[in-house]
């Protein structure tokens, strides 16, 4: 029997929506708690190629809702781990592991070669720069979210508006599992949904994923969401790039203490908090650019919106991870 029968069935894939599913290339940026069910889902249903990116090792901490993994894992390449697993489900498909991490200077050359990408990597600065690629290449992007005891997913670009359109500002804080936890269902839930609008995208599904955002709590048991098909685009954002994009000419503000991180973001670069950068503060010379360096990228961007409202030079901004 094939493999596949219980879904070919299906009116809405039947052979040929199984044949889109085998010819479809599929970007995953995280293999944690949302890129587990994304990527056996995905392996499952049969889609051909699949590439998932991730810069982590396996820890114990992790296996509570990272369900690809086992204690004989731990200290291993989640991408590695994730794409032989991948590998055992399915062997008619081709997965590719790359363990690194997705920053502006890479993004471009992962997004360009995907038919479909999934954010599934717990990271403002990375959800933002793989969304601002892939309005700019007019690739399909499904992005989620999910904290203690709830999340989301949207369809983004691919001819709908950014994730930009529909959360122009910045969060109010940048917590992830380590500090605020998460419950191993609540990001199985919330990946399941995200591998959905994948498929359904890729099989050309109406109405289309793209343009819908669909919020979970599992706490009440409760669905909501909305369709954001006219948001509009921000008139003016704040692009993230590489530390190696710094230059001797710009003017570069480092958001951590010292305490925080002892080498700058440069070794021109001065500290300062976003309180430095209001209407009476400080301000870079005529013709430089601003560099605001952070850890996540949420104080470069709060001291970014400062000094956006006073100034009106280029701002970009630089989120160095927990390294």
């Amino acid at each position: 029997m094939n493999r596949y029968s219980r879904q070919i069935i299906l009116p809405e894939v039947g052979e040929e929506g199984q044949k889109r599913l085998s010819d479809a290339h599929a970007l995953v940026i995280g293999a944690g708690g949302l890129g587990a069910p994304v990527i056996q889902y995905l392996a499952g249903a049969g889609v051909g190629r699949m590439t998932i990116v991730d810069d982590d090792l396996v820890d114990e901490t992790n296996l509570h809702r990272q369900t690809l993994f086992t204690m004989d894992d731990i200290g291993q390449e989640k991408a590695e781990a994730a794409a032989q697993f991948a590998r055992r489900l399915n062997p008619e498909i081709s997965v590719y592991p790359i363990a690194q991490g997705l920053d502006p200077a890479n993004a471009e050359m992962m997004v360009k070669g995907a038919n479909i990408v999934l954010d599934c990597a717990d990271s403002f600065a990375v959800s933002y720069t793989l969304s601002d690629t892939c309005l700019r290449l007019r690739k399909p992007l499904i992005s989620a979210s999910a904290l203690q005891m709830s999340g989301y997913v949207g369809g983004f670009c691919g001819g709908a508006p950014s994730l930009r359109a529909v959360f122009p500002d910045m969060p109010n804080n940048v917590q992830n599992c380590a500090t605020a936890g998460v419950l191993g269902p609540v990001v199985g839930a919330v990946g399941a949904l995200q591998a959905q609008m994948a498929i359904n995208v890729l099989l050309g599904l109406a109405p289309s994923p793209l343009g819908q955002l669909v919020t979970y709590d599992a706490q009440t048991f409760t669905f909501g969401g909305f369709r954001f098909d006219n948001a509009e685009e921000p008139k003016a954002a704040f692009s993230f790039i590489t530390p190696e994009d710094i230059t001797e000419q710009d003017f570069v503000a480092e958001m951590r203490p010292e305490t925080e991180a002892p080498t700058p973001a440069a070794t021109h670069a001065q500290r300062f908090t976003a309180a430095n950068f209001t209407e009476t503060g400080l301000r870079p010379d005529p013709g430089q650019r601003a560099v605001m360096a952070c850890r996540s990228g949420l104080r470069a961007w709060r001291a970014a919106d400062n000094l956006s409202k006073h100034w009106d030079g280029e701002i970009v901004l630089v989120a160095f991870g927990n390294d």
